[in-house]
């Protein structure tokens, strides 16, 4: 059953009728229209309606005598999920039915975890939760979908061996296809007849972002492609994601999060493209030019180096510094850095120093250890990795 409720009546002018007639022409109608489902006015700004609402709910529950059984595995629903910079996936719950017990292991979607943490949503810590009780968590292995349903199991082993039979099946339903395509290959394979769909996998920092992005880029589809949303997800570029693109023959498109130095090597050698992004309207416009024909970047981007902070120090006079060890290629000093935090992107600026001991450095080579700064950044942490990048012109086609 649906209630509705009509928001923001508090603005000046504002008209529910107009939005019941919407319902009505998409085949909802209120009561109010003789129809069957309930509709409440209400001002998330200013409170109005809100107990009229809860009423209502009180009220459907009781007519179509919902009720739920605490003594019982918990199953519900997932409300929301993030990437925390901090604590990792976390994914807010709704339990429907049973007792959700911290400590408990949990099968949410294609992710596993043992709960470590549950709050409310005053984040208060909780040992429990019954029917009808929204929860945030932490101990998921990764990030799950939003309306993905979750189940309580009774050990941490078979709550794993469901995952990943989920994710072995969700593999296989991708249909396969040998090659994988560039953006910049595909007005050349519409023109030719060769592409019929342009297949994506869309990776996000947060669940609002990826649902935003996918929404936007289905738009884009023309009566010569269409956009089709392979896989999406919270969290880095990993190598399942590598894997799904190479059967599914997908383009990978990451915002606001990095592929690790191994996962981007899989990705090159499997002939994977990833593109990454910053802006939203970035990755329409160059999804829009590449179906149109006209994608053609004059600069591209050539990754120089890679730096893991080993250690954090304060200077007098010049903010914090990183005690740092190059791993791949080189660093050089004046280039753009790009910090990158549990795989999501943190801050994108410049090197403001770079230090061999005690002697300014020019650049400094794979297997050294060195002093980095950031040009008015202070946010370092241990752990975190540096890329160090340059913008190539490169040659128009």
């Amino acid at each position: 059953p649906m209630i509705v409720a009509i928001n923001k009546i508090d603005k000046p002018g504002a008209n529910p009728d107009v939005v019941k007639s919407d319902l009505a022409n998409n085949g909802v109608l209120v009561e109010d229209w003789g129809g069957d489902v309930i509709s409440v006015p209400v001002s998330a700004k200013t409170g109005e309606g809100i107990v009229n609402l809860l009423e209502m709910i009180l009220l459907q529950s009781e007519v179509l005598e919902l009720k739920a059984n605490p003594n019982r595995l918990a199953l519900g629903t997932v409300l929301e999920a993030r990437l925390d910079r901090a604590k990792g996936p976390v994914a807010s719950l709704l339990v429907l039915n049973g007792t959700l017990k911290a400590g408990m292991s949990i099968v949410a979607g294609t992710c596993s975890g043992k709960i470590r943490r549950m709050t409310n949503h005053k984040g208060e810590t909780l040992r429990q939760a019954g029917p009808a009780t929204a929860v945030e968590v932490l101990g998921l292995t990764e990030v799950p979908h939003a309306g993905d349903v979750f189940n309580a199991v009774k050990d941490d082993r078979l709550a794993r061996e469901i995952a990943e039979n989920r994710q072995l099946k969700l593999r296989e339903e991708v249909l396969a296809r040998n090659s994988s395509t560039t953006l910049e290959e595909l007005f050349s394979q519409i023109q030719e007849g060769e592409v019929k769909e342009l297949n994506l996998i869309i990776k996000g920092d947060v669940q609002g972002s990826v649902g935003a992005i996918v929404s936007s880029l289905e738009k884009l589809s023309n009566d010569k492609v269409r956009v089709k949303i392979v896989h999406t997800g919270v969290g880095t570029v990993n190598e399942s994601d590598i894997m799904l693109a190479g059967t599914s023959g997908s383009i990978i498109i990451g915002f606001n999060v990095r592929p690790s130095t191994a996962v981007s090597a899989i990705a090159e050698r499997e002939g994977i493209q990833i593109r990454t992004y910053r802006v939203i309207y970035d990755i329409i416009d160059d999804v829009e030019n590449a179906m149109k024909g006209m994608l053609d970047p004059e600069f591209k981007e050539v990754i120089l180096g890679t730096v893991e902070i080993r250690d954090t120090f304060k200077v007098p006079g010049v903010g914090i510094v990183g005690g740092a060890y190059v791993t791949d290629g080189k660093v050089v000093r004046n280039e753009q850095i790009r910090l990158v935090r549990d795989g999501i992107v943190i801050h994108e600026g410049k090197i403001s120093s770079l230090k061999r001991f005690k002697d300014d450095a020019r650049e400094v080579a794979q297997g050294y250890e060195c002093g980095i700064g950031i040009e008015n950044y202070n946010d370092i942490k241990e752990g975190d990795v540096i890329e160090c990048f340059t913008m190539e012109e490169i040659e128009r086609k």
